[in-house]
């Protein structure tokens, strides 16, 4: 029975670390631009915000991203500004969790990039 037990806290500390790496690691961070062109609350059970930029002319130069739910000032902003240029601060997981959205690519901060809407 004792070994059951172990066995058990064994196998819920790995998976409670596993989600706390893939929630609290990040791979990477940066910064893109370019115009906002879609932006929008989707799904049936889990809502995520989902959003891309746009960064040249061809679709290859699509930068996908989603904005997790307590980021409430990001989504704001982000609604706002439709359609302009922006300037995104991101970070990337190594996973992504349904719930959370569809991409690895969360947005952290949203500023109007004043280099292009004059």
């Amino acid at each position: 029975m004792k070994f059951l037990i172990k066995t058990f806290l064994v196998i819920l500390v790995v998976i409670a670390g596993y989600f706390a790496f893939i929630y609290f690691m990040t791979y990477s961070q940066g910064v893109r631009a370019g115009e906002l062109v879609k932006f929008s609350n989707k799904g049936v059970v889990f809502k995520t915000w989902e959003g891309e930029i746009s960064q040249g002319v061809s679709e290859a130069q699509i930068f996908k991203f989603s904005v997790e739910d307590k980021d409430k000032k990001v989504i704001e902003n982000l609604n706002k500004y439709q359609g302009r240029f922006v300037k995104l601060t991101y970070i990337e997981r190594y996973k992504t969790f349904f719930w959370l959205g569809d991409t690895k690519y969360f947005v952290t901060k949203v500023e109007l990039n004043t280099n292009y809407n004059k």
